[in-house]
């Protein structure tokens, strides 16, 4: 399936919404994962927000059809304000500053007005990123390093042209990391060079980026853009690309946007960029483990077990989480897994 032109994308669903906003599939390799998507008022194990469930999209996309104005988009995106991510915070603070001298404006002409000024802190910051890569090649042998700065060098010529037919995508300097084959012994070093390169801003992590992006979109977008970065999506803690498995034991349940900017960054270097996500995995398996003494995640009982060890091992140690909350023990939860596929499989006879 070809993803279509913006001018022909299809109404957004709670089944494509990922797709056409993070390229994360709702289903597919993480099918597994659905049985996550039916938990109820979870903490985000990335960024400590409560996870918006898919189901809300629907509701969400049809009171936005209706706004017509600034002041519209600040009343609706307040709803949800709790639940809205750093970046998105900071947004909807200018949306609604905007909104109190502008109310029946256009979000659109909001983000056009500040353009320039966050298009040249967003150059700055993209500057920063890429001269830390800089200084890291210093550690490469010189061939090694001459590539990679050839790729630097080609990366501010196009920041500083700021020609839009040739602007600077974050995922062709990312991508083309991957054209350097780094001699034995530095691809350790090489590796942390790319990580580093995985800080250049997004509209995710960048107040600047999210407006020099959104300010050609229509205000419908820009406002979908806030809400839709805080819903669900499934997460692989060790990433499919590095071996990761397609099962529930490998799965989190965490914000798309949470998904999204950690793309294959191992979880060690991501919790660098966050520190405190070793306490939200804690508040994350507290409201796990909520939702199955309230009759959830049936049939999965040994979840808390499988992830348990699995962030442990994929963050070398540095997530421990206490299961002190659980009514079951790993005995236990393993025979309830038993009797449910028990039931199943009896169920599935009659019928």
């Amino acid at each position: 399936m070809s993803k279509p032109s913006a001018s022909h994308k299809p109404r957004i669903t709670e089944e494509n919404y990922l797709y056409y906003y993070y390229d994360i599939p709702f289903q597919g390799s993480t099918s597994a994962g659905k049985p996550l998507r039916k938990l109820k008022d979870i903490t985000c194990p990335y960024r400590g927000i409560k996870i918006i469930p898919g189901t809300a999209l629907r509701g969400f996309e049809k009171n936005l059809a209706r706004c017509g104005n600034s002041q519209d988009i600040v009343n609706l995106l307040g709803q949800y304000y709790d639940s809205l991510l750093p970046t998105e915070k900071s947004m909807y603070a200018i949306f609604k500053d905007f909104s109190m001298l502008n109310p029946e404006d256009n979000i659109k002409n909001c983000l056009q007005m500040i353009y320039t000024n966050c298009l040249t802190k967003l150059k700055l910051e993209e500057f920063y990123v890429l001269d830390e890569v800089d200084v890291m090649s210093r550690k490469l042998s010189p061939s090694t390093a001459l590539k990679l700065r050839h790729k630097t060098t080609r990366c501010r010529q196009i920041i500083l042209d700021n020609k839009l037919q040739d602007s600077f995508k974050r995922k062709t300097f990312l991508a083309s990391l991957d054209e350097i084959i780094p001699n034995e012994n530095e691809r350790e070093i090489f590796n942390d060079i790319k990580n580093k390169a995985l800080f250049l801003p997004t509209s995710g992590s960048s107040k600047n980026a999210f407006v020099v992006k959104y300010s050609r979109r229509e205000q419908e977008e820009a406002a979908r853009r806030l809400f839709i970065g805080s819903t669900g999506s499934i997460e692989h803690v060790t990433p499919e690309s590095l071996g990761g498995k397609n099962s529930i034991g490998n799965f989190l349940l965490t914000t798309a946007d949470g998904n999204r900017y950690r793309e294959n960054m191992p979880l060690t270097e991501y919790i660098k960029r966050h520190p405190k996500i070793p306490s939200y995995m804690q508040i994350y398996i507290d409201d796990v483990i909520r939702n199955i003494h309230e009759g959830g995640l049936k049939g999965n009982e040994t979840y808390p077990y499988k992830i348990k060890k699995k962030l442990m091992e994929e963050s070398n140690g540095r997530i421990m989480i206490s299961l002190g909350r659980y009514k079951y023990t790993e005995e236990e939860a393993a025979e309830a897994v038993k009797e449910y596929e028990c039931r199943w499989n009896k169920y599935n006879e009659r019928i």
